[in-house]
């Protein structure tokens, strides 16, 4: 139940105050770490932590995800310079690695099998701050009238804007991952447009004056489509010619000139000042940027906009194919240099499970990805003394130092805290696959301009919000399976992609339970960027999980009700997966300066720090795995190099 005390009127009628689903604890024990509110000695580990008691299993918690209660704070404190003053001294040093990786994510457990490939007989100890492996990939999984329904809780899908390395792609064949033969066999996307579903868009009235969904977009003429929506004659009238007209906005200009202009152009500006659409066009497509690049139309360039493949008034352009800065390519499939865009049911998680299941015995009895998706992890088979390779969650780090000077350093210690206490371990070397703004705290002694660089690629803030309902009947009768909410706070929602893999069959019938996915990204217009995902990672910080879920129950409700929805009955369990560092900061041409080769942020910030490599997505400026897996390839290499 949220929250608690007295509820208005309106609250109950969304069903606040009404018991859901709130998994935060597994067997009478809370799986966060434990003491960091009040003082970092506060509660001593228990005698057996929870990720080796049985049945502790974090894909099945709700509530409050992604960057949960007990993940964070001590990284905070770190940062402010307050965490030493409060916190027990280090217990004595507990052991020695070859490897000590910082971070359990797709790139640190990649970093882990890489560097096990090369040295076999290594022993490798892996700490991961949330309590639940995996990173910002990471699994909801919700049990629903006697069957299993998962959704990803972050990243989505094995996408890229570029073919993967030779090293990624060896990687998901290792694995035994074939993303287009999967796709072919399990992914079934015409589904819900089989069922005569489509996409649709919720015009709110705070922002349009009036609430009304329309169906049909994709299927009908726009002006079809919009015949019905709050808006003025003037605005329709130029979402049609920006949607379906064809006029070269840019005459007697060359392919390359008008790209040169567009790069340095906002989306918004192109609609205002090239298009000159009416200004009330931008509420309507202000939003529609957020999902891929974090920020709305205001901070993100035209030329993007075009390379991600939206028409949006370019069609009479006649721009030649060619890479837009941010994209490479459309992306568009395997034909065409695109990537891989397989999405498993729980997303990338299945990637991380798979990753497990080599590397430690027992922990997952599956031969397959497609048996990997069902099959339970057992969670106390990973931090065995045994082990060759160790994984110990809610284990935040706090300090990561060369032994020794720098240039010669003979190993590393590193100083984590779990359950109250801090911990020292020693390796002979250290990987950080975890992110860039938080490695100046914990290596102080890195040079002021290495720590400048690694602080100015500020990652996107974002939510991901798995809402379970009783079923989907609303949306059938509505006609549509996706939303675009551009005034709202969650600005798309969407089913459940339907992908039947081995055992895992997603809901056939609209009287089945589903899952919906809602996405917010916080932003402030009219900032740029790195400002705006700033104010954004305090936004969600600062959000409490009863503003979440009456945000939620309001939407689903205004924009559902014509369907039959109601959110007090309908909803039965809410997870939000908050990410308020999630995906790697890409460069924008609009606020970012061409560097020279070697000189970007990323580039300085990612240099060997002694025995100390980096390896995260922020290293390759890349919000995609298969930059996280090439980047610690990379790392292990030049670890590999001086030991």
């Amino acid at each position: 139940m949220a929250g608690g005390g007295k509820w208005s009127a309106e609250d109950k009628a969304l069903g606040m105050g009404r018991a859901i689903e709130r998994r935060d604890f597994l067997n009478g024990a809370a799986v966060t770490a434990a003491g960091f509110a009040t003082g970092f000695s506060a509660q001593a580990m228990p005698a057996v932590a929870p990720q080796d008691r049985a049945g502790y299993d974090p894909p099945l918690l709700t509530g409050m995800r992604g960057s949960h209660p007990g993940a964070f704070e001590a990284a905070h404190a770190l940062r402010d310079g307050t965490f030493w003053a409060h916190a027990e001294a280090p217990q004595p040093i507990e052991g020695e690695y070859d490897l000590i990786i910082v971070g359990g994510g797709i790139g640190g457990l990649a970093a882990a099998r890489f560097y096990r490939q090369a040295r076999p007989q290594a022993r490798v100890l892996i700490l991961e701050n949330h309590d639940d492996v995996g990173g910002h990939a990471k699994r909801n999984e919700f049990p629903l009238a006697g069957r299993t329904e998962l959704i990803n809780g972050g990243t989505l899908e094995i996408d890229s804007p570029r073919p993967y390395s030779a090293v990624a792609d060896g990687l998901l064949k290792s694995l035994g991952i074939d993303p287009p033969a999967l796709e072919e066999r399990c992914a079934k996307p015409e589904f819900y447009e089989q069922h005569g579903l489509g996409a649709g868009i919720f015009f709110d009235r705070e922002t349009f004056g009036a609430d009304k969904l329309v169906a049909g977009v994709g299927k009908q003429p726009w002006a079809k489509v919009l015949a019905n929506a709050p808006l003025t004659d003037a605005v329709k009238r130029d979402i049609i010619r920006i949607e379906e007209g064809d006029t070269d906005y840019l005459p007697g200009k060359t392919s390359d000139e008008k790209k040169a202009l567009l790069s340095r152009m906002s989306f918004k500006d192109y609609l205002l000042h090239v298009v000159h659409a009416d200004p009330g066009v931008i509420p309507f497509y202000q939003s529609k940027t957020q999902d891929e690049w974090g920020v709305g139309i205001d901070a993100v360039s035209a030329l993007d906009v075009w390379g991600f493949g939206y028409s949006f008034g370019f069609q009479g352009l006649k721009l030649k194919d060619g890479a837009a800065p941010h994209m490479g390519n459309t992306a568009s499939g395997y034909a065409d240099g695109g990537s891989y865009k397989f999405h498993f049911p729980d997303g990338n998680a299945t990637i991380v499970r798979l990753l497990v299941r080599d590397m430690f015995a027992g922990s997952l009895h599956a031969r397959t990805p497609a048996e990997v998706v069902m099959a339970k992890l057992d969670y106390t088979r990973l931090d065995r003394p045994e082990n060759p390779v160790r994984l110990r969650l809610s284990s935040i780090v706090v300090g990561v130092r060369n032994i020794g000077d720098i240039a010669t350093s003979r190993g590393v210690e590193v100083a984590y805290t779990r359950g109250g206490k801090v911990f020292r371990v020693h390796g002979k070397n250290c990987i950080l696959a975890s992110w860039n703004m938080m490695i100046p705290y914990l290596c102080p002694e890195m040079s002021k301009t290495q720590k400048d660089a690694l602080h100015y690629l500020v990652k996107i803030p974002l939510v991901y919000t798995s809402v379970a309902i009783t079923n989907w009947r609303a949306f059938k009768t509505l006609g549509v399976n996706e939303i675009y909410a551009p005034g709202c706070y969650h600005t798309t929602m969407r089913l459940n992609p339907v992908t039947d893999i081995g055992a895992y069959k997603s809901p056939a019938s609209p009287d089945a339970p589903m899952i919906v996915r809602m996405v917010r990204v916080p932003c402030t217009p009219g900032l740029d960027e790195r400002t705006q995902h700033r104010l954004g990672h305090a936004d969600l910080l600062a959000t409490s999980f009863e503003t979440f879920e009456r945000k939620i129950r309001d939407q689903l409700g205004r924009t559902l009700a014509p369907g039959g929805f109601d959110p007090a009955r309908d909803i039965t369990a809410i997870t939000v997966n908050r990410w308020p560092h999630g995906y790697a900061y890409e460069y924008n041409p609009l606020f970012d300066p061409d560097w020279a080769p070697g000189q970007a942020p990323h580039e300085i910030g990612r240099q060997r720090f002694g025995r100390i490599a980096i390896a995260n997505s922020d290293s390759g400026a890349a919000a995609y795995t298969d930059c996280a897996i090439d980047q610690s390839h990379r790392a292990v290499g030049e670890i590999l190099a001086i030991s």
